[in-house]
């Protein structure tokens, strides 16, 4: 019976781990859209469409090299998500090497809740 909560314990660990992040990135993202960010969703027109955050802006991020006047300032912070983290990790690489200096990636935009 121990080996078997032992192995739960390790498939489990990771997730746990994740949940427990995603929570944290939530707050922290609602913190500083609250303090002001642009929030930014990433996603195609369509997705964005079907549904998406109260406030968020959409630029997809194929766009996001031609669009960042949109974005302001690069001083402005700016909170990114997507559908599972992947294009808003690309679109924070892209900004950061733009130089936008205060870009937070949500990640998914399930972890905002």
């Amino acid at each position: 019976m121990k080996s078997v909560l032992v192995v739960a314990a390790l498939f489990a660990g990771p997730f746990l781990v994740s949940c427990a992040h995603t929570r944290s990135a939530g707050a922290e993202a609602h913190q500083r859209v609250e303090a002001g960010a642009t929030l930014v969703d990433v996603r195609t027109p369509e997705e964005f469409a079907a549904g998406h955050l109260p406030g968020a802006v959409n630029i997809p991020v194929d766009e996001l090299p031609q669009r960042l006047a949109e974005l302001g300032s690069p001083e402005k912070p700016l909170v990114l998500y997507c559908r599972s983290g992947a294009r808003s990790s690309r679109a924070e690489l892209l900004l950061k090497e733009r130089g936008f200096q205060d870009v937070f990636n949500l990640g998914p935009m399930s972890a905002w809740e």
